[in-house]
């Protein structure tokens, strides 16, 4: 490669290389093995390949990155957009040539092997009562013998029919009042909120008002569709944050506003225009308009919370990460460009501190700790894993930087969970062969009919659940050793054991045609490194509550439900405990935002919760790091786990005293 070449970084995948100009882009795709699908073979038919071309200075890859930096829009491309649909700002990767350093986002829609958003909906018991409700009204016409307008007969009816007084009006509603009341000839459905603010209408009897509960993740976004009249989920949707090509952690997120002019408006424009397709997509599979949608309840981490709010997080950067506001909000949804219907509110819950957000409110509106005398854990685990420890008489709150990796990102061979990934692993302890179950297929790996299952996705790369099973069981095989050291010896016994440089690696699966996938020895330190920090946050909580155990765990969150339990715990993510009292929690951030889209009460009850949470900041706790560093170990240098070793013989051994380095570094979160 010349100096001329030009540096091309692809997101969220951050494979990388250098290309000499002209090169088209999907073709540069293609060498690097970036997921970018294309149908038609590069004639610019399909339109599947279509990507964005990032504008910015992004210090992280070295790279200032322009749409001038791509050939001129083709003839094909332009055929194609009067064709089809070609996105604003989108390029067909078949038709653009290099001709400068960019970062390239590839949209979800554009990739093969789309990631499966696991943020599933739990059932529970939710009281109905909703903040919005629905009025069918017949309103007295007029005459020339009564001059009141319109609206003041519209509200003598409701107050007549339904006892609502002192009501006020939305612009929008008094704009449409004349046309939707001779429309309807003079019988409405009126939607009024809080009983006391008429905010939409419809001609005749209306049916049903929808509300929207929202989980906003740093990766991904689920979202709930709900009847408002039976609290019945109607639809749910997912999709990844879009944020993601700015940064694939919250830090990486914070620096590109700080860097660049605009940034944070750039990622506040992204998320909400993720938030108007969901609303459509949900709106569409429950076949209903849009403008039904008169409701939003918004969870978040505080610096997804808000770009949502159009605030800058740059004060959530760096100390004392002070929030704009830690109160719950409600905004009308046009004020947030949001396309739904003109009088819809959006609530979004408190926050709690600077690193523990509305999400964590979410959690614990769902799982309610503070009714329990049992001590209960909460974790809800992440880039930024929010911790939560408390009963009856206290609770208590603090964020962990965990980092990416329990979701792919830094690790060799690791991946999202989509179709194809490596998501259960057992290794036999004699043979250390191993087999495995990906996400896509019913079977493991050793079962007949396996590669039949496996041959539309073939095995892609591992997932979290699976990068947490795998390294717990090297453990359980002894391949590496309790301070997480890979054993070299063995690869006389197993061709499983290879040397990689000064370290070796664990082969988990050959690939045929392919490059293996191994288990690196930097695999397994960026996973100690990650399970290390969320341990240090929980020890600290219970520190501060003097208890030195805990009764329940409940692991939340898209990532956290589908961990098995029992691993979390071998691999030392999670104190001892009856694992018989440790449960997934589900999305129980997304089932908080549902709780206080249909239960009206509940907003004030987790504004009353939240003020009692007591918050502990990570970042100043002197013993933060000597936990940190005991909890290096397999499962923990320091601490015992006798209800663990009452189901799993762990094995024996003492733990090599962790080198200076990377192992007692604190990760990014």
């Amino acid at each position: 490669m010349s100096e001329a070449d030009a540096l091309v970084v692809f997101t969220p995948s951050g494979k990388r290389g250098r290309f000499a100009r002209g090169t088209p882009l999907l073709q540069a795709a293609r060498t690097l093995g970036v997921d970018v699908d294309s149908v038609c073979g590069g004639r610019a038919i399909c339109g599947r390949c279509q990507v964005l071309v990032m504008e910015g200075d992004f210090a992280k890859h070295g790279v200032t990155s322009t749409a001038a930096h791509l050939s001129p829009v083709s003839e094909a491309e332009q055929a194609y957009a009067k064709r089809r649909r070609l996105n604003p700002g989108h390029r067909l990767s078949c038709s653009s040539q290099i001709q400068g350093d960019l970062v390239v986002d590839v949209p979800s829609s554009s990739q093969v092997h789309r990631q499966v958003v696991r943020k599933a909906l739990d059932a529970r018991p939710i009281t109905l009562d909703p903040v919005t409700r629905l009025h069918y009204v017949e309103v007295r016409e007029p005459d020339m013998h009564d001059p009141s307008g319109d609206l003041q007969r519209l509200a003598k009816a409701l107050e007549a029919e339904w006892q609502l007084r002192e009501l006020t009006c939305d612009l929008a509603v008094l704009q449409s009042l004349q046309p939707v009341l001779r429309k309807g000839e003079w019988k409405v459905t009126v939607a009024v909120r809080d009983a006391r603010q008429i905010i939409a209408i419809w001609p005749g009897f209306h049916e049903s008002i929808y509300g929207l509960a929202v989980d906003v993740g740093s990766t991904t976004i689920a979202g709930h569709l709900c009847d408002l009249e039976s609290g019945e989920a109607v639809a749910s949707s997912g999709l990844m944050n879009p944020q993601i090509r700015f940064g694939e952690d919250l830090m990486s997120r914070v620096s590109y506003s700080m860097m660049n002019p605009g940034g944070a408006a750039q990622m506040t424009e992204a998320v909400r225009t993720a938030l108007n397709h969901l609303a459509k997509d949900v709106a569409r599979q429950a076949k209903v308009p849009v403008t039904d949608i008169l409701e939003v309840t918004l969870v978040g981490n505080p610096i997804m919370h808000h770009l949502l709010l159009g605030i800058d997080p740059v004060e959530l950067g760096g100390a004392p990460f002070a929030l704009a506001t830690d109160e719950a909000m409600t905004i009308r949804a046009t004020e947030m460009g949001l396309e739904l219907n003109p009088g819809a509110r959006v609530y979004t819950l408190p926050c709690i501190a600077g690193h523990v957000g509305a999400d964590a409110a979410g959690v614990i509106l769902s799982e309610r700790p503070d009714k329990s005398a049992a001590l209960t854990l909460i974790v809800d685990v992440g880039t930024n894993a929010e911790i939560v420890l408390g009963n009856e008489q206290r609770l208590l709150a603090c964020s962990s930087p965990t980092g990416p990796a329990f979701e792919g990102a830094q690790i060799s061979c690791g991946q999202r969970a989509a179709p194809g990934a490596i998501e259960r692993v057992r290794i036999d302890p004699a043979t250390l062969a191993a087999r495995f179950k990906i996400i896509g297929s019913e079977l493991w790996s050793d079962e007949p009919g396996f590669a039949e299952s496996a041959q539309r996705t073939g095995v892609t790369g591992i997932c979290g659940s699976g990068i947490i099973e795998v390294i717990a069981e090297m453990y359980l095989a002894g391949i590496i050793s309790r301070d997480g050291v890979v054993d070299g010896e063995l690869a006389s016994r197993s061709p499983r054991i290879v040397p990689a440089g000064r370290t070796f690696s664990y082969v988990l699966y050959e690939n045929p045609g392919g490059t293996p996938l191994q288990i690196t020895q930097n695999d397994v330190r960026a996973i100690q490194l990650a399970k290390a920090a969320l341990y240090a946050g929980v020890k600290l909580l219970m520190e501060h509550l003097q208890a030195p155990a805990v009764d329940r765990i409940r692991l939340a969150g898209a990532f956290g439900s589908h961990i098995d339990v029992k691993y979390a715990m071998i691999l030392g993510m999670i104190p001892d405990c009856d694992l018989a009292q440790v449960a997934s929690a589900g999305n129980a951030a997304g089932s908080g935002a549902r709780i206080a889209l249909l239960d009206n009460s509940s907003r004030r009850t987790i504004e009353g919760l939240v003020r009692r949470v007591e918050k502990i900041e990570t970042a100043i706790e002197p013993r933060f790091q000597e936990h940190f560093v005991g909890a290096m170990g397999i499962p923990n240098t320091n601490d015992a786990f006798p209800h663990l070793e009452k189901v799993v013989k762990l094995p024996q051994g003492k733990a090599a005293a962790p080198r200076a380095g990377s192992r007692g570094r604190r990760p990014r979160g």
